[in-house]
C-alpha cells in the first residue's frame, strides 16, 4: 500500500501571490517610507525581501522606533480593526520587496482561506506578545540589556527559524531610537560587545550566540529557543 502523501506547509508566499485583485508588488530603494503617519489606512502590507522600521512622531515632533520587520512579516494591520488614519510611518532600512494588499483583498481571503486566517492569528498574537515584551523591556531592563535584546531579535534568535547572524548595516542613530537612549551610548555598547566577542561590527554587523549571556537570566524563553537552535 503506497504511503499517503504528506501535507505541504502552508506557503504564505505562494498563497498570497493567487490572491485575486487588490495586490501589487513593489520594490523600494534604502531610507523610502511606505506610508506615513496619517496617511489613509486602506491596505496590509508583507515583505517578502528586506527590513522595515517602524516610527512613531510624537505631537513635539519627537521620533522613536517601535518596530523593525523584516522577510515573512506583515505590517500596517490595524486598519483591519477600524483604523482609518495610518498611526506610524513605515521606512525601509534595507532595500525591500513589499506586496501590498488592499483591505477588501486581504479580508476576503481571511475569510475564504482558513489556513491563512489561522497563519495570520498567529501572526498577530505573536506580534502582541512581542509588544508586551517590549514594554517590560523598557520598563525594567537597563539599556545595555534592551540593545543586546534588539540586536538578537533583528539576527532572528528566539524565532523558531534559523538565525541570521549577518544583518545589514543599519544606523547607531535607529539603534538609539529603538533603544530609547543616545547614539552615544549606543556605540559604548557596541564597542563593548564587540571587545568581548558578542559581535563584529564594521559596517555590517554579525551577533554571535554568546551575546545571549547578556540577557539569558531574565529570558528563559530565549534561552529554550536557543537552545534548539544549537
Amino acid at each position: 500500500m503506497a504511503k499517503a502523501m504528506k501535507k505541504r506547509p502552508f506557503d504564505v508566499q505562494v498563497f498570497l501571490h493567487t490572491v485575486a485583485g487588490g495586490r501589487t508588488v513593489s520594490k523600494y530603494q534604502k531610507n523610502r517610507k511606505v506610508f506615513s503617519q496619517g496617511d489613509p489606512g486602506d491596505a496590509v502590507f508583507y515583505i517578502q525581501e528586506g527590513k522595515v522600521k517602524v516610527c512613531v512622531v510624537s505631537e513635539q515632533g519627537k521620533e522613536a522606533v517601535v518596530a523593525l520587520h523584516g522577510n515573512g512579516d506583515f505590517f500596517g494591520e490595524s486598519c483591519l480593526n477600524g483604523h482609518p488614519l495610518r498611526v506610524a510611518t513605515v521606512v525601509t532600512v534595507t532595500e525591500c520587496v513589499i506586496m501590498r494588499l488592499e483591505k477588501t483583498a486581504i479580508m476576503r481571503a481571511l475569510r475564504d482561506e482558513p489556513k491563512f486566517s489561522e497563519m495570520f492569528m498567529a501572526h498577530l498574537l505573536s506580534r502582541n506578545a512581542r509588544v508586551e515584551e517590549d514594554l517590560v523591556d523598557q520598563l525594567f531592563n537597563s539599556s545595555e540589556k534592551r540593545l543586546a535584546r534588539v540586536l538578537l531579535l533583528m539576527a532572528n534568535f528566539g524565532k523558531e527559524s534559523k538565525p541570521e547572524p549577518v544583518i545589514a548595516k543599519i544606523s547607531q542613530e535607529t539603534l538609539a531610537e529603538m533603544v530609547g537612549t543616545t547614539r552615544s551610548r549606543v556605540s559604548m555598547f557596541m564597542n563593548k560587545f564587540r571587545k568581548l566577542g558578542f559581535i563584529k561590527y564594521n559596517g555590517s554587523l554579525e551577533v554571535h550566540n554568546s551575546l545571549l549571556n547578556v540577557v539569558l537570566h531574565d529570558s528563559p524563553h530565549l534561552r529554550k529557543r536557543a537552545e534548539k537552535q544549537k
